[in-house]
């Protein structure tokens, strides 16, 4: 019974400086975010859905200014694009064009705060709505977002981001009621 003991304090040890030591490369981790001033990249977004067979495919290009400015541009199947910019969100589908005060919108907020302050470093907006995990290193991490108010929590179980050093790789939606979505970001497009 003693051994046993012995054992369970070694790891809630081990488990304790894993989490301090992975918590200590988030800081830095959102340094090194936060000096990207813009950004443009590919994207290729897959949705899974309950109801289909299989995921439903969309591509383009995703652009990134500093402090706020993030704009999705859908190149197919067909031509879209949500822009967030000073706290308004500008949906464009074809001829029609919608104008968003996100603060109107709080179950679509967060998902768009989620991907705006990683990329801005803004670790402080990011505790704002989500409990954060850390995991890895700078040289390949992964960021868990998971949503403090019970409300977002019923839609969305967890957002996660995985990269290397000031790159995001994959941001994949885990929603409560399983479906989810996974965007794999590509190679910086040249300006």
């Amino acid at each position: 019974m003693r051994n046993a003991s012995h054992f369970a304090l070694a790891l809630t040890l081990l488990v304790t400086l894993r989490a301090t030591a992975a918590d200590n490369d988030l800081d830095p981790l959102m340094a090194l975010l936060a000096e990207r001033t813009r950004g443009h990249v590919s994207f290729v977004e897959q949705n899974y859905l309950a109801v289909l067979d299989r995921p439903v495919e969309a591509s383009g290009e995703l652009l990134y200014e500093r402090p706020d400015r993030l704009e999705k541009r859908t190149l197919a199947p067909r031509p879209a694009s949500l822009m967030l910019e000073k706290g308004d969100l500008t949906i464009q589908s074809g001829r029609r064009k919608r104008v968003l005060a996100l603060h109107d919108y709080p179950q679509i907020a967060p998902f768009i705060e989620s991907i705006r302050a990683t990329l801005a470093g803004d670790r402080a907006a990011l505790e704002q709505v989500f409990h954060l995990a850390f995991e890895g290193s700078l040289a390949r991490w992964t960021l868990s977002l998971v949503p403090l108010d019970a409300k977002l929590k019923a839609v969305v179980r967890e957002i996660r981001i995985e990269g290397a050093r000031d790159e995001l790789h994959t941001v994949t939606i885990l929603q409560a009621d399983g479906d989810r979505s996974v965007m794999t970001i590509g190679s910086s497009i040249p300006p």
